[in-house]
């Protein structure tokens, strides 16, 4: 420890001994105590040990920071139900919020960087007749990069937030604190470019195609490797983002459609044949697509005399597409009869 470090530590020490009460006759303190206390404040001293401000405010005077990867509109009851047993349970919040302080605005004291569904949790409490609990915060001062990157640790392995919303945090935050430099941004958070740019390509996704999955909390970092090649050439992908707005339209007919459903027919729209009135012939592995372009079979493989089919029934096709289909199998592989 320096010189002026041991100076601050031993004067600090002696304030708290010259304003302590003086005993009548002398006593003598226990060694490892002071030792103790010495250790402590050096530590402070030298920055090996980081005091933390921990208070309890009102959630009415918290704002969300305007990067948080949390989408707060999305929060309700069920996304929060852990959080308010568990509130209610210990009687009040066990884990502090990461806040920074808010200067020079009336409304608000501070801005949360990582804990928005415990501010909601204590909101929602507050305004559900559990009005003495406060929302418990860590107040730290933060660059925006710095605040970024806590964030983002806080959040990365919570199963509660979407790759969605994790994606266009990070393309966001590209921009804003790398200056576009993608390896930069690997770099500070710990993970491979590879990693870094499958998310980048999800956050890219044209809307059109998220709006037809039935909700863009369905969407997840696998699904990039499958949507990614539909959108190339322009010319197939025009047909794919026809195809997912006509799938948007359709919502609420029928039952919603699961993710791997809508790929299919995303992918059957990016190669599907010219309207001719009877299905396109494929092979092995390959879906045969009605005129209208809807996934209705697949040939999965043969063997010997055996040929193997997978009806895809929630593809879109109607019954009569899917006769076709089956005729359109039989004409390839049935074998032909010689009088």
């Amino acid at each position: 420890m320096s010189s002026k470090n041991r100076s601050f530590a031993a004067g600090l020490i002696g304030s708290l001994d010259d304003a302590a009460p003086q005993p009548d006759a002398p006593t003598r303190m226990p060694v490892g105590i002071l030792a103790n206390r010495e250790n402590r404040m050096a530590e402070l001293a030298s920055g090996a040990v980081v005091g933390r401000a921990i208070e309890q405010v009102d959630p009415a005077r918290c704002r969300l920071w305007a990067e948080h990867n949390r989408d707060y509109a999305a929060l309700d009851e069920t996304r929060c139900s852990d959080l308010i047993e568990s509130f209610k349970a210990q009687g009040r919040q066990e884990v502090p919020a990461i806040v920074r302080r808010v200067r020079g605005e009336a409304d608000f004291d501070f801005e949360v960087i990582c804990g928005a569904r415990r501010h909601w949790t204590v909101t929602w409490l507050r305004a559900h007749n559990y009005t003495d609990f406060r929302f418990l915060v860590e107040v730290r001062e933060l660059t925006d990069e710095e605040a970024f990157r806590i964030s983002d640790l806080e959040n990365r392995a919570r199963e509660d937030l979407s790759d969605i919303e994790r994606a266009r945090d990070y393309l966001k935050a590209l921009d804003r604190h790398y200056g576009g430099r993608q390896k930069d941004m690997a770099g500070r958070l710990n993970v491979s470019e590879a990693w870094l740019s499958r998310y980048l390509d999800l956050a890219r996704l044209p809307p059109v195609l998220v709006a037809a999955f039935d909700s863009s909390h369905d969407l997840k970092i696998k699904h990039v490797t499958q949507l990614k090649p539909l959108l190339k050439p322009e010319e197939r992908a025009e047909k794919v983002l026809a195809e997912a707005s006509a799938i948007a339209s359709g919502r609420g007919e029928g039952t919603p459609l699961k993710p791997q459903d809508v790929i299919r027919r995303l992918t059957a729209a990016a190669d599907a044949p010219k309207k001719s009135g009877s299905p396109k012939r494929s092979g092995l592995n390959d879906a045969i697509v009605s005129a209208s372009g809807a996934p209705v079979l697949r040939v999965n493989g043969r063997k010997g005399k055996e040929v193997n089919l997978t009806l895809l029934l929630a593809g879109g096709a109607s019954r009569a597409e899917a006769e076709a289909a089956l005729g359109s199998v039989l004409d390839t592989y049935w074998p032909k009869l010689t009088a």
